[in-house]
């Protein structure tokens, strides 16, 4: 039975999804497959490496730094969350916070970071193969919210963030032999995605990145719709949707200490209904 788990990531909602993978390190739940997108990425990857609690500290301490997301970042470097910090300088091997490589690599797990190629659009899944250690650029590029970020290269291609490519990847959970798959949302299962503010970004993205803007424009119906997937997936009891009743007023880059511990509790309390769901 292999079982994998979907972090669809959400900016600073992500915290939810690091409650629930610390809930899951609680309780020694493990996974064959872990898939993330944008913020997803990092947080499978911490849980992966075993890292109990390293993400908390990153929405909860190094968000509110300057040097991780600020419009002085935006001016310098054209990105307004500066990538290079939060996966360099906060991540590598002899910085504050590193990133247990090692132990990350020695999992078994499958582990598959989503991006989205700014020049065609389509989805691009990473793997290990394409980590080092002190080498994260993949979570850089999952991670690169159009305009507010401009687009992170690996291997010579610009790549933007994964939600635009594949935004509820649960479809591609089974396409790599999943058995079962736990879909960990960051906003209530219920609600759905609103194009109105993608299709603005999408006016501003088109000049350079015309295919990337078409695809971040239709980024909300592809949400909802593979969300509705899910459900499906759900019914027949071969997927497990978990997600917070509500965000306690958290918001893709809004930042708020309480806010965010609360999210995160909800996360780690939820992580008990994935234990249920295996035990099935």
């Amino acid at each position: 039975m292999k079982t994998g788990v979907v972090d669809v990531g959400g900016g600073m909602r992500g915290i939810y999804a690091a409650g629930v993978l610390d809930g899951c390190l609680d309780r020694g739940i493990k996974f064959d497959l872990g898939i993330g997108v944008s913020a997803g990425s990092a947080n499978i990857a911490s849980y992966t490496a075993g890292q109990k609690g390293r993400n908390y500290r990153f929405y909860t301490e190094y968000s509110f730094r300057r040097q991780y997301m600020s419009f002085a970042n935006l001016l310098r470097g054209g990105s307004y969350i500066n990538m290079d910090y939060v996966y360099g300088e906060l991540s590598r091997a002899d910085s504050e916070d590193p990133l247990d490589y090692p132990a990350m690599s020695a999992n078994p797990m499958e582990f598959i970071v989503v991006a989205a190629d700014a020049l065609s659009g389509e989805a691009k899944y990473f793997d290990k193969h394409d980590m080092a250690q002190d080498n994260y650029d993949v979570f850089k590029a999952s991670s690169s919210i159009p305009v507010v970020c401009r687009p992170y290269t690996v291997d010579g291609r610009p790549y933007y963030d994964g939600a635009l490519g594949d935004p509820v990847p649960v479809a591609k959970a089974f396409e790599l032999g999943c058995d079962r798959v736990v879909l960990i949302l960051t906003k209530p299962e219920s609600e759905l995605r609103s194009p109105g503010r993608d299709e603005k970004l999408a006016r501003l993205l088109k000049r350079k990145y015309p295919t990337a803007a078409e695809r971040l424009r239709l980024r909300a119906e592809n949400y909802n719709a593979g969300v509705a997937r899910a459900r499906e997936y759900a019914r027949e009891g071969r997927a497990l949707i978990v997600s917070p009743d509500d965000t306690c007023g958290v918001s893709t880059l809004k930042r708020d200490r309480d806010s965010l511990r609360r999210l995160y509790d909800k996360g780690c309390a939820d992580a008990a209904k994935i234990e249920a769901f295996l035990a099935e």
